[in-house]
């Protein structure tokens, strides 16, 4: 399958699980990459992602999706107690974060939707694509990391 097809798949898959009420932005995002990552984690993984929508429990902070974001990041560069921080996860982090602070001027949930009404089909069409932005960015990441290649499978969307 061709790159720029897998990466279309998870922007469309982590959205419309946000789109369809499946999930929140972060509970997508973690869900999808825990597929396109061949289910590393037990499907339940997404419960830790709750928390996370519009901006940390509703309090307007941090993005949910890049929460959720981060959250994939670490299933593949985190590491187990008693280990050193694999020398990855924190630059791709940042870069994930500079990334959609340059698409949306801010990482803040409360900025970044700020000129739509809370719970209006506009803000969801808007937190839907940067649900489905975050998944892509991340998935187009992984893709170019060598070692998860036996590892990477097509979403079904």
């Amino acid at each position: 399958m061709e790159r720029e097809k897998i990466i279309s798949d998870v922007r469309s898959k982590a959205g419309g699980c946000f789109q369809k009420g499946e999930f929140y932005c972060s509970e997508a995002v973690i869900h999808t990459l825990n597929e396109f990552l061949s289910w590393p984690f037990d499907r339940s993984i997404v419960r830790l992602a709750a928390g996370f929508p519009v901006g940390i429990g509703r309090s307007g902070c941090v993005c949910g999706a890049i929460s959720g974001g981060v959250m994939a990041l670490g299933m593949v560069y985190g590491r187990d107690p008693g280990n050193a921080m694999d020398s990855r996860m924190f630059p791709v982090a940042a870069e994930l974060h500079d990334h959609i602070k340059k698409l949306y001027k801010s990482t803040c949930c409360r900025v970044i939707t700020k000129d739509l009404v809370f719970n209006s089909p506009e803000r969801k069409a808007h937190c839907v694509k940067i649900t489905g932005e975050v998944a892509a960015w991340v998935a187009d990441k992984l893709l170019n990391d060598e070692a998860l290649k036996d590892k990477i499978q097509p979403v079904v969307v």
